[in-house]
This record gives C-alpha cells, sequence and structure tokens, in this order.
C-alpha cells in the first residue's frame, strides 16, 4: 500500500536487511530538533532539496491529518562517518557539527517540514509552478482546517516573503500578515511556530481577544483537529546500523528512494573520498573526486572529442562510471596477480569497495590508457561521440592498454586490438549487458596478445549476417556507424574535396557525415521496398558541399559534381569506386544492380575487418578465414 508521498510503513524485513537494520517510530518534532541540532544530516551523496510550493502545502497538509507519510531511512555512523556530510537545507550553521545519523531516504520530506514547521526566522525557499525561485511562509486557515479534512489542502496557505497576501495582479492587499495582530484578523495560523508552545499560547490569547465569542470554541476545534496531531505526529524510520556494508547502503538507497533518481556510484564514492579522514589529516583538505574528474575527462575528451563533448555535458561520451569500472578492472587484475583467487571484475561492489589511495594511484594510468584508445579509435576513422559504436567498448580497452602499456604499440598486436575491435562492433556484441564481457574482453585479450591464450570469445563468437545490411538504417546500431566509418578508413573520396581520401582530421571541418544515394522518394516512386532505400547500402559517407550537390537521381547529379572537381567523368568514377560504389549503374540510374553490387562489396568489407567470413546456415554461423 502506498499514499502519494511514498511507501506506507513496512516491516523492515521486506528489504532483506534484516541483520542490519530495524523498524521504530521518531516524533516529528524530536526528528526535526535533530536536523536543527546537526544530529540528523545528509551524505554528501545527496542531491539538492527540490519540492516545489505545491507539493510543500500537500506535505504540510497530510502531516496536519496524521496520514501516513512514508518510511525515512538512516544510517548511523557509529561517531565517525565514512561520507563527507552536509545539513539539511536550513540548517546551514550546524555544517561543523559531526552527526550521529544519516539521511539516506526522506531528505525531500523532512527539508520541507524543517523548514517550514521548524524555521521561525526564515521563509521556506522553494520554486513555483513554472520553476521559478521563490520564497514562501506556510500558514494554515484555521475555519477552513476545522471543517471538512477533505478541504485540508485548500487550508494550507502559502504567503510571500513579505507576509502580504494580494489579489488583481498584486493591486489589492486581501491580508497584512506581517505582524500577529494581521494574522489572528486574518484567521491564518503561522506554521513556522508550530513547535513553539510559548509562541503559540501567546498567539492564541490575541487570537481569541479579536473575536472572543466565536474564536474560543474555534480555536478549542483547530487545537484538537490540526496542533495535537502535528505535534504527535510519528515518523516511521529504518535505521541502518553503522556496520552496514557500502554495497548494501547503495542497494537499499535504490530500492527506498522515491525521487526517482538512482544512486550513482560515482557519487557515492564522492561522499567517501571527501570523508577520508587520513587523506583530510595529511592534506588538510578534502578529497574532490568531482574536481578531479573533470580534470580527467577535460585533458581527454579536448584531444580526442569521440570520448566527449564537453560543451554538451560532462559525462558527454565517456562517463566517469565508465572511468571507475576501467580503474576497477586493473585494479582486480592486479589482486589477481598476487592472489589468484582474486577475479577481475568492475561490478558495483567493486567500485564501492575502491580504496581512495588505490584510485589516486591508478586513475593517472587509467587517463593516459583512454587518450591511447582515443588516438586508436581516430586511426580508424571515429573522430566524433555521436559517430562511436559503443562507447562500452572503450572501457575494457583502456584498461587492457593500463595493464601492457607499450606492448600494445608493436604491429602485432595492434592487428589483434584492431580485429578485437571491429568484431565486438559488426558483431554486435556490446549492445547487452557488459560487465560480464568486460572481465573476459580485458584476460583473453590481454593473453591473446601475449601469445598465451586462445582468441578471445568476442572475435569467437562474433559473426555478421549479410542480410543484416538491409536493415542497418540509423545510428541506433553500432554496425551502421562501423560501417560507416570503414568506408572511410579503406579510403573514401569525397565527391567535392577529390584532391586525396577522407581523412580523419578534416571530418569535422568537412561536415562529413551519412548521405542517400539514390533519393528515397525516387526509389519509392520505381521500385518497391525489396531494397530499402534508407539502408546503409544506399548511403555514403560525404562532406555537406558534396551532399548539397545531391538533387535527384545519380545521372542528374554526376556530371555537374564531375565539373565542379573539373574533372573527367571516367576520372569521377574512379572516385565513386572508391565508396565501393559500381559507378556504371549508378550513372544509368540502374538501382538494383547498384544495390545489389554494393551490398556485396560492404559485405567483403566488413568481414575484412572482422578476420573472418561467416556464412548462417539454418540457424548457425560457420566460419572461414583468419583466426
Amino acid at each position: 500500500m502506498t499514499s502519494s508521498f511514498g511507501p506506507m510503513p513496512c516491516s523492515w524485513r521486506t528489504w532483506g536487511w534484516g541483520h542490519v537494520a530495524g523498524l521504530d517510530s521518531a516524533n516529528l518534532k524530536t526528528l526535526l530538533g535533530d536536523v536543527a541540532s546537526g544530529r540528523l544530516q545528509l551524505p554528501d551523496f545527496q542531491r539538492d532539496w527540490k519540492w516545489d510550493d505545491d507539493r510543500i502545502r500537500a506535505i504540510i497538509a497530510t502531516v496536519t491529518l496524521d496520514y501516513p507519510l512514508g518510511v525515512t531511512m538512516t544510517l548511523e555512523t557509529g561517531g565517525a562517518s565514512r561520507f563527507r556530510t552536509r545539513p539539511l537545507t536550513g540548517a546551514e550553521s550546524v555544517a561543523e557539527r559531526d552527526p550521529s545519523l544519516l539521511l539516506l531516504d526522506g531528505q525531500q520530506r523532512l527539508t520541507s517540514l524543517f523548514q517550514a514547521l521548524h524555521v521561525a526566522d526564515a521563509p521556506v525557499r522553494t520554486v513555483d509552478t513554472r520553476g521559478k525561485s521563490v520564497r514562501r511562509w506556510y500558514y494554515v486557515d484555521i475555519a477552513k482546517a476545522t471543517g471538512s479534512p477533505s478541504d485540508r489542502d485548500e487550508a494550507i496557505v502559502s504567503v510571500p516573503e513579505d507576509r502580504i497576501l494580494r489579489r488583481d495582479f498584486g493591486r489589492k492587499v486581501v491580508h497584512d500578515l506581517s505582524d500577529t495582530p494581521g494574522e489572528c484578523a486574518a484567521g491564518l495560523f503561522p506554521l513556522r511556530i508550530v513547535f513553539d508552545t510559548q509562541r503559540v499560547n501567546a498567539w492564541r490569547r490575541e487570537y481569541e481577544r479579536a473575536d472572543e465569542a466565536q474564536n474560543f470554541d474555534l480555536w478549542i476545534k483547530f487545537e484538537d483537529q490540526v496542533l495535537h496531531p502535528v505535534r504527535s505526529f510519528q515518523v516511521p524510520m529504518i535505521n541502518l546500523s553503522s556496520s552496514t556494508s557500502m554495497d548494501a547502503v547503495c542497494a537499499v538507497f535504490e530500492r527506498v528512494n522515491t525521487g526517482g533518481v538512482p544512486l550513482n556510484v560515482f557519487e557515492l564514492l564522492t561522499a567517501t573520498y571527501a570523508g577520508d579522514r587520513e587523506y583530510t589529516s595529511r592534506t588538510g583538505d578534502y578529497y574532490d573526486l568531482p574536481s578531479v574528474w573533470r580534470s580527467i575527462k577535460e585533458q581527454v575528451a579536448e584531444r580526442y572529442p569521440v570520448l566527449g563533448r564537453l560543451e554538451v555535458d560532462l559525462d558527454d561520451g565517456l562517463t566517469n562510471s565508465d572511468f571507475l569500472q576501467a580503474v576497477a578492472l586493473v585494479r582486480t587484475w592486479n589482486r589477481k596477480l598476487l592472489d589468484a583467487t582474486v577475479g577481475v571484475s568492475c561490478k558495483r561492489r567493486d567500485l564501492l569497495e575502491l580504496p581512495l589511495e588505490d584510485f589516486q594511484e591508478l586513475a593517472p594510468h587509467l587517463r593516459d590508457a583512454f587518450e591511447w584508445v582515443g588516438e586508436f579509435l581516430f586511426t580508424q576513422c571515429i573522430v566524433q561521440a555521436a559517430d562511436l559504436p559503443y562507447r562500452t567498448q572503450v572501457v575494457p580497452l583502456a584498461a587492457v592498454r593500463a595493464i601492457l602499456g607499450e606492448e600494445l604499440d608493436n604491429p602485432g598486436a595492434t592487428q589483434k586490438i584492431t580485429q578485437w575491435y571491429w568484431c565486438g562492433v559488426l558483431g554486435e556484441m556490446y549492445g547487452g549487458s557488459t560487465e560480464t564481457r568486460f572481465t573476459r574482453d580485458v584476460e583473453q585479450l590481454i593473453a591473446w596478445v601475449r601469445d598465451d591464450g586462445e582468441v578471445p570469445d568476442t572475435i569467437a563468437d562474433s559473426f555478421f549476417v549479410p542480410e543484416r545490411l538491409f536493415s542497418l538504417k540509423t545510428r541506433n546500431s553500432a554496425a551502421y556507424k562501423g560501417i560507416f566509418a570503414l568506408l572511410i578508413r579503406q579510403g573514401a573520396v569525397d565527391w567535392h574535396y577529390t584532391e586525396s581520401p577522407m581523412a580523419p582530421g578534416r571530418l569535422v571541418e568537412y561536415g562529413v557525415d551519412v548521405h542517400q544515394i539514390f533519393p528515397k522518394n525516387w526509389v519509392r516512386r520505381n521500385l518497391d521496398e525489396r531494397y530499402p532505400a534508407s539502408s546503409i547500402i544506399n548511403k555514403t559517407p560525404l562532406s555537406l558541399r558534396a551532399a548539397q550537390a545531391l538533387s535527384g537521381a545519380p545521372a542528374a547529379y554526376l556530371e555537374p559534381l564531375a565539373a565542379a572537381a573539373d574533372m573527367r567523368s571516367e576520372w569521377f568514377d574512379d572516385v565513386i569506386s572508391t565508396h565501393l560504389i559500381d559507378a556504371k549503374a549508378l550513372r544509368a540510374n540502374d538501382y538494383i544492380a547498384f544495390f545489389e553490387a554494393r551490398a556485396s562489396a560492404l559485405e567483403d568489407l566488413v568481414f575484412q575487418a572482422m578476420g573472418k567470413r561467416t556464412t548462417v546456415v539454418r540457424g548457425t554461423a560457420d566460419e572461414e578465414g583468419e583466426r
């Protein structure tokens, strides 16, 4: 059973953490007092508070009705938090105190209630329905609150920072709540004093003096129906022991976090490293993992945009999780050399158990390894993040480079790495779960490069069905992007810049992209869909200048292209052929002949890159060629 504010109270055993957790209830006033004192704080991996005005009003209504709020989860620190911590919004003055409890789930609810019900001297910092930052005080309309419970939402009133309610677009003042007499006259009780008995009693006396005949009885009902439920409100809590493992903390957070944003391992490590007391005592500062990651990513992506566009986002392309996985692969490889029982791995547990000291040692090596990966991709004519077939495939490749170093620089090793890479791309081997493949590829690639093992599974198990060319139509497919790069790598010459084959260093400058050879409308008018016009077979990499000349069927645009390049037709045919296109069929507008010849040529291109030819017989892949 759930409410609109999160899961209903349930037995902690349903979470599966019976050995480390217990279910209890805490009085709301006591809990908010813990926030104010700094006893209860946030681990730094928690995201910022973000609830809007409407949700704050709704949760206040829930508390005043004594409706279930949802389970809050905390973690005992044992007197020394493993994470860097910070107070909840509104309690910044206690930032220097070491907390006893860390709030894992319930931040949005408790922060909203803390600011609205406990902080008496400052309005709540929130946003309106348009996302605009606003400051609000919260009141309850005594008359409406003592009516039907179904009207309670309307009884909770959000008031601007100056405590003046207006209408007619701000021209007319309805209520001036800037002092107690004004509040009492309006019948609006300030919720910011609800837990301060002395101030409540003073406010009550003023309220009753305003109209004793009516307000005395109304206050009695208000105290019983609103104030008492708020003061006695119980918040169900799951309290995790300080002995709870990092992996368990991460798993529990993901299960109970009702904010809809899963916890990122990077964020958890950020808080863990920032809370490393040994590092802090040695340096006088905390370890700032996000800044370290930014420096690494900027250095890598500045030279090799294929690994990310910094102008888009820091985690465009290569992500912090990718980097951590590569570090974990190298760390577990090194540990395996010392202890054969240790497995090479990069699962979440391995990342969470990554010591700061090991990260500091390995991070520079992995940074250099990813730069090497960027250079490798450049030689394969993959230069932009949008053209990278699989981002995940660079993780084991960087790990292998970090382990083998210059051993990969000899021609034999380069050939093996290249074959492995293209088998992964064209066989579409990295389209599913990758953690197990990461591990196998690291171990098998290293052994194969050192002539101490069989061909890696990514090569042995990969195959390409020729009919797949018909269905490769968009960049959503790794093989589609791969064939685009292979056409450039094998020497395609642009149809405008005809001086030499397209070079990876000029692809961005020339605006090279995939373009239709026969227009889709022309194919649709003249042929059926047995030869799909949107297939990669009917596309080729061309510069923007060349693509702008592709108007109508090929017979109409080839001669103007040749003339613009100041080339005889037969010479321009040689340019066309560098795209593995039958120029004669193209000039004759013979789409079927063109399509069949190009499909055969692309098939050969794929199998050459994979280092083996596969054919499908009765649902199985037979192979011949290089191993």
